[in-house]
């Protein structure tokens, strides 16, 4: 059993699909949001102001751009984005050990030209819009993709990376190998007979955090909903266990 003291930390809100007036209307309509994502989608149309905003406001930021490109520029990119002051950055684990190593450096040296705490870095395994058909049928990969997971998330720890993001369906076998430092984010939950919307690999909160899930990436079950603040509290009484 654990013990969470802050169901709220266990949460991550997806801004996605949001513009920035939106996403203040979110905030202030749910205060105790502790962490948000800030996603390709919001960071292009609003700019890296958006991070600032949302640190202003005392949100803990998940600046969820994926990098994936050759080392050096994984690695500046890396550089770049710790010095927004987010607290995790996701880039692709398949874009090899030696970018990883490269990004991670780089992070924690753009993070100290600022004076800031630095990153963690989140290696992306396998998308979980990624079923084992296609898989197989667009990328030619017969390997699980539990395997393919497992291989990555290997990476991502090698690498000195902070933790990795896998869907659900991978957290219990991860969290076997590594410890509760590593962190597993999860994005694919969903509440029981919710729609899945373009994910596959999913799971209800409540499950995930028992299989060891770190925190949960929740985004249109709340973001979507008649009634945000309520549904966000609903998430966040699942997370106790």
């Amino acid at each position: 059993m654990k013990n969470i003291d802050n169901p709220s930390e266990k949460i991550i809100i997806a801004l996605d699909g949001m513009d920035k007036k939106n996403v203040l209307n979110l905030i202030e309509e749910i205060p105790e949001i502790t962490w948000v994502k800030v996603g390709l989608e919001l960071f292009v149309s609003e700019g890296p102001d958006v991070v600032s905003i949302l640190r202003d406001k005392g949100k803990k930021i998940f600046l969820d751009l994926k990098f994936h490109d050759i080392p050096t520029t994984v690695a500046r990119a890396c550089y770049v984005a710790s010095q927004t002051g987010a607290e995790f950055i996701s880039l692709h684990t398949c874009a090899g050990i030696k970018a990883l190593k490269m990004a991670n450096e780089a992070a924690h040296e753009g993070a100290a030209k600022v004076n800031l705490r630095p990153p963690k870095l989140l290696g992306i395994t396998v998308l979980t819009s990624w079923t084992s058909e296609s898989f197989a049928s667009d990328l030619l990969i017969n390997e699980s993709i539990d395997k393919r997971v497992a291989h990555l998330a290997e990476i991502a720890s090698k690498s000195g990376l902070g933790g990795c993001v896998c869907s659900p369906k991978e957290v219990q076998s991860l969290r076997k190998v590594y410890p509760e430092t590593f962190e597993l984010v999860t994005p694919g939950i969903r509440s029981l007979g919710s729609d899945i919307n373009d994910q596959s690999r999913i799971s209800d909160a409540s499950e995930a955090i028992k299989m060891g899930a770190s925190k949960l990436v929740i985004g249109r079950a709340i973001t979507q909903s008649n009634d945000p603040a309520n549904m966000f509290k609903s998430f966040c009484d699942k997370v106790i266990i």
